[in-house]
């Protein structure tokens, strides 16, 4: 079950996996973690415990630090004890989730989609504990995922890079597919071509959300094939995106943070997300005891959680009018999306448009 909600209304919980201790660094919370006993009471009862899987560093500037940093704002709010763990590879992480389950956190967070095997493996293992997945999109008796509405704002993307676009090639670089990447990816698609029905939207994966040297060298091959506007959906590695095409001269999207100031005369705009709000909000609605297993998505109505960032200078006006205004009739669901096929596979497309 999908729903939208308002900020004081959202409700999630997360995946728990396999973990050890030694992977555990206290966030904000300097007093020892005391294992729980069988049949962990409430979080009223004995104190909410908050916890933070992350899968790149903390001071990647993006998706990683807005988690780690929501954590302060959880303890500062709701005197939660608190806790993350950093840099967990993917063959880690049922470990690093179990370890803060069988220390007795109440909430434990799985900060991306990628976390959601090792979520679904062990969750059934630790009935007390919930598990919220950050874009996710696993639901169960104690999962549940948020996301941002990947659609409307990769749409936004779509129009500004079509508009820009000089070659008529533009393209989605992401480190892995999986259902909101490849959500972000087709929202771009569809924005593009809602401008320019004959552009070309190409897509590229390299495997590393941090890796800047990787990210380098997809750029580079993407621009080698005629591509002059590039929309990346990466964490650190994002530096190395931005860095190639401003040496090019070409254009960036920028993600999860307002990105412009990188470098203002390459980035265009950004895809903004507070997944740090977003979090604090779980959190709190967590502690009430009111979570349930479902997917809780968060749209454009909802501008302090997602919007576009500020525009460079060397945006037309109009081509920001584009963007403005397909942005209002997204947020109000004039513009609108649903499940179709496209060449015999499952994807989405806008609502009453024909399938291409």
């Amino acid at each position: 079950m999908v729903k939208g909600y308002r900020r004081r209304q959202l409700l999630v919980y997360a995946s728990t996996a396999l973990g050890s201790s030694f992977f555990l660094k206290a966030c904000t919370s300097p007093a020892p973690i005391a294992s729980p006993s069988a049949g962990s009471p409430s979080p009223s009862a004995k104190g909410f415990k908050v916890a933070i899987v992350l899968p790149g560093p903390i001071t990647d500037k993006s998706w990683n630090q807005a988690g780690y940093e929501s954590m302060a704002i959880v303890k500062a709010k709701l005197g939660a004890e608190t806790a993350y763990v950093e840099k967990v590879a993917q063959a880690d992480q049922a470990e690093s989730l179990s370890d803060f389950a069988r220390r007795g956190f109440n909430l434990i967070i799985a900060h991306g989609g990628q976390f959601e095997a090792a979520v679904k493996q062990v969750a059934a293992q630790f009935p007390n504990a919930f598990f919220v997945i950050s874009d996710g999109v696993a639901t169960g008796s104690n999962i549940a995922s948020v996301q941002v509405n990947h659609l409307q704002i990769a749409y936004l993307c779509g129009i500004v890079a079509a508009e820009m676009s000089k070659t008529n090639k533009v393209a989605f670089l992401t480190a892995q597919s999986f259902t909101t990447t490849d959500q972000e990816r087709r929202g771009f698609e569809l924005g593009a071509k809602a401008v320019k029905p004959a552009i070309a939207v190409k897509a590229s994966y390299t495997n590393d959300w941090n890796d800047v040297s990787k990210a380098k060298e997809a750029t580079q091959a993407l621009l080698a094939s005629g591509v002059d506007v590039v929309y990346n959906m990466l964490d650190e590695a994002a530096a190395g995106v931005i860095e190639t095409l401003a040496d090019r001269q070409a254009y960036a999207i920028g993600y999860f943070k307002d990105q412009l100031s990188r470098a203002p005369k390459t980035v265009l705009t950004s895809a903004v997300q507070n997944y740090g709000l977003a979090i604090e909000t779980i959190a709190e609605i967590a502690q009430k005891g009111q979570i349930k297993g479902e997917i809780y998505t968060l749209g454009l109505d909802q501008p302090d959680i997602l919007r576009l960032g500020e525009f460079s200078a060397i945006v037309p006006e109009a081509t920001k009018q584009k963007a403005i205004q397909a942005r209002g009739a997204l947020a109000t669901q004039k513009i609108a999306f649903e499940n179709c096929t496209i060449s015999s596979k499952p994807s989405w497309c806008v609502k009453g448009a024909k399938t291409s």
